[in-house]
């Protein structure tokens, strides 16, 4: 009988040993088929990205191309007003949600082992937040990014209007201002106009394109009003000096309805928090000479 139960285990070692060669050479072969990612000229990857890229690449081949024509756009577009655009591409970033997604259910799961306490709902609900947190972490980095676009605007147009009217010509212009302006994202969207310029691109289309990535009021302004200046003869430098001057108005303006909206958004902090906090400080003294009182 021991015999047999030998000859039983060798066969299940032999049949896991085959199994484990199996399924890493399906492995290998899965992986192999995925298509090498070429970085040389993309951002470079954060370090938590880098580590999880690979799994990455692999659902954006496996699954990404589920993704409908409009849905990769938006995506993308998305990906652009977030600065994002050159780390990775719409079919990426699903398989990075995917990833998260995973990752934080697996985390969800682990934990749950860990204090007996599992429950197949807490894990949906963490493979949702895994899943929608990058969207939302790209939306919050979109509405920044968009914020400094609109205090950074006044000061290259002033820098675009004075090289205009030293003398320079208005894609000369463009190169002054992005040498001497300050840095952030939108003197990242002028290297890119530049970039364009370069390759051939239009002046005028290549502004276009920065304004329809940037998706701004004021930028889409500017971008019209130098076109139209351009066709009718005017002067681009009085033009761009007008612009910089409402779009100085128009940031001041800003600063001014978020200072009066400060007040509203601290009422509930103050009425959750800070006036229970300061009632029970100074209640408590009260309350206690009153109990000892009764007492």
């Amino acid at each position: 009988m021991s015999e047999m139960q030998s000859v039983y285990a060798v066969a299940a070692l032999v049949l896991l040993a085959c199994s484990l060669v199996v399924l890493f050479v399906a492995f290998r072969r899965v992986f192999s088929e995925v298509e090498q990612d070429e970085r040389e000229f993309m951002d470079p990857l954060p370090p938590m990205l880098r580590l999880i890229w690979p799994l990455i690449t692999f659902s954006a081949h496996y699954f990404g191309g589920a993704m409908k024509a409009e849905q990769v756009a938006r995506r993308n577009r998305m990906l652009a007003q977030s600065g994002q655009s050159f780390m990775f591409n719409a079919q990426q970033f699903l398989g990075l949600q995917m990833v998260t997604g995973i990752l934080a259910a697996a985390g969800c799961v682990i934990a749950a082992l860990l204090l007996d306490a599992f429950d197949g709902f807490w894990v949906l609900c963490a493979l949702v937040v895994g899943f929608f947190l990058p969207l939302l972490k790209t939306r919050e980095l979109a509405n920044k990014r968009r914020e400094r676009i609109v205090r950074q605007l006044p000061t290259y147009l002033d820098y675009l209007s004075m090289s205009i009217q030293a003398g320079t010509n208005f894609t000369g212009a463009i190169n002054h201002a992005v040498e001497k302006g300050p840095d952030g994202p939108f003197k990242e969207e002028m290297s890119k106009v530049v970039r364009d310029l370069r390759a051939g691109m239009g002046r005028f289309d290549a502004l276009r394109l920065m304004a329809d990535r940037i998706d701004i009021d004021s930028v889409n302004t500017f971008v019209n009003a130098v076109v139209q200046a351009e066709k009718t003869g005017a002067s681009i430098g009085e033009t761009l000096k007008i612009q910089a001057n409402q779009r100085r108005i128009e940031r001041f303006q800003l600063a001014e309805k978020k200072a009066m909206e400060a007040p509203v958004k601290l009422i509930f902090p103050l009425v959750a928090f800070i006036f229970p906090a300061t009632f029970i400080v100074i209640g408590f003294p009260i309350g206690m000479k009153l109990w000892e009182t009764l007492q």
